[in-house]
């Protein structure tokens, strides 16, 4: 068993990435009942719930069923973090998560996510005021530091250790890499390992099969692994990971009916919670995973697309369910494409 503060995981747990415009609620409805053991929220501004933002008041909606579940939130002001923090709790999440690792020039530049990463005193103190501020465990996500000078990650999971929080995740990467070449794992099983480390810690960065998991789990003794784009319209990663750790073998694929069954939630969910032009124009990103390694089905993505109401994708959906009935699915590599220019974490 993994603990987070009081939060009961089971051993080696699974967790879905904060993804901006990516791991909202119904895309944490199918990650949920596919195995994700703990989710987080989309990242939200500090400043924007302090402004009462629209958007970002929104990022706060959490469900029951989605427990244990995480809100992360980012910014560069101790007093504007603190005060995001208290109305995070008002909100009652399982735990509060801090952004140190959003690599984008518009939130990295103006000192916020992966730019804290150049100042680790102002980093402690922002966690600190997080810390102080809120009731609820804190965690982090963060990277290996700014670039291949400054790999500073082993001295941050001490400090941030020191000031209170109960688990760090760490993306492979520094955040001049953005999303280029493999992730390096070196330095985060050098953390774990660590005999000052306390907390759990979380690997983060190209987990894309079962294989790969278990092979980081052995090599580097994390303990468990966050998984964010290779869950984009394939939730499924979460449960055959699972699998594969117990049994020792693969699990076969997703059916065609499956797969259009839960592409179908996926979009239901969405427009609920969305509304009908945004539900189904935000589904888009999803259709080419879901669907993936079926012949002859570009033209079926490409119409998929372009759609603008419900009735018209879910007919397609079913074109789709009844001219691939019984198609012998195989295992496809999924590709780690970046998918958003904003923050795909």
């Amino acid at each position: 068993m993994v603990k987070i503060d009081q939060i009961e995981l089971p051993d080696f747990p699974l967790l879905l990435a904060p993804m901006e415009d990516v791991s909202d609620p119904p895309f944490r409805v199918v990650c949920k009942e596919n195995g994700a053991d703990l989710m987080y929220t989309e990242f939200i501004s500090s400043e924007g719930l302090i402004r009462d933002a629209i958007k970002s008041r929104r990022k706060l909606d959490i469900f029951e069923y989605e427990r244990p579940v995480g809100i992360q939130i980012f910014g560069g002001d101790e007093e504007s973090l603190a005060l995001a923090a208290k109305i995070v709790d008002v909100t009652n999440p399982d735990l509060l998560d801090i952004n140190f690792g959003c690599p984008v020039k518009k939130v990295a530049g103006k000192g916020a996510g992966a730019g804290v990463l150049k100042d680790l005193d102002l980093m402690v103190r922002l966690t600190d005021a997080v810390v102080k501020a809120t009731r609820l465990p804190v965690t982090v996500k963060t990277r290996l530091g700014w670039d291949e000078t400054s790999k500073n990650i082993e001295e941050v999971a001490e400090r941030l250790q020191d000031v209170g929080i109960k688990a760090l995740s760490i993306h492979g990467r520094t955040r001049a890499q953005m999303y280029k070449g493999e992730a390096d794992w070196t330095l985060i099983g050098k953390v774990k390992n660590n005999p000052r480390i306390k907390i759990p810690i979380f690997g983060n960065g190209d987990i894309d099969s079962p294989q790969k998991a278990v092979e980081y789990k052995n090599r580097y003794g994390v303990d468990g692994v966050m998984i964010g784009r290779a869950a984009i319209g394939y939730p499924w990663i979460f449960r055959e990971i699972k699998h594969y750790i117990q049994t020792g073998e693969l699990m076969a694929p997703p059916s065609v009916e499956e797969r259009v069954q839960v592409c179908r939630q996926h979009l239901r969910k969405s427009i609920e919670w969305k509304g009908p032009i945004v539900g189904i124009n935000e589904m888009r990103r999803h259709y080419a995973n879901y669907l993936k390694g079926l012949p002859g089905i570009k033209d079926y993505r490409n119409r998929l697309v372009t759609l603008k109401t419900m009735e018209e994708v879910e007919a397609v959906l079913d074109e789709v369910a009844i001219n691939y009935k019984g198609f012998a699915m195989e295992h496809q590599q999924i590709e780690l494409v970046n998918y958003h220019e904003n923050c795909p974490l």
